[in-house]
């Protein structure tokens, strides 16, 4: 599996309450965000406003990617 490098800003405070939860949890804090991140899109995939919203998008993306193609 390739991965992408990203940077995260956070305020101070909440970095170290992160960093405090990671040493907690015994795992790095690279690893806490991937589960945050691998918990928001499953909520999400499970949100039927979501659903209906992300339709909507890929609808309107498919219309300027088509007229883009001609």
């Amino acid at each position: 599996m390739s991965t992408k490098a990203m940077s995260l800003r956070l305020p101070e405070a909440k970095a170290a309450d992160l960093a405090a939860v990671a040493r907690a949890d015994d795992m790095p804090v690279s690893e806490v965000v991937r589960e945050a991140i691998d918990n928001h899109i499953a909520a999400r995939r499970g949100d039927k406003d979501f659903q209906k919203r992300l339709k909507k998008r890929l609808e309107e993306d498919r219309e300027v990617l088509e007229r883009l193609a001609k």
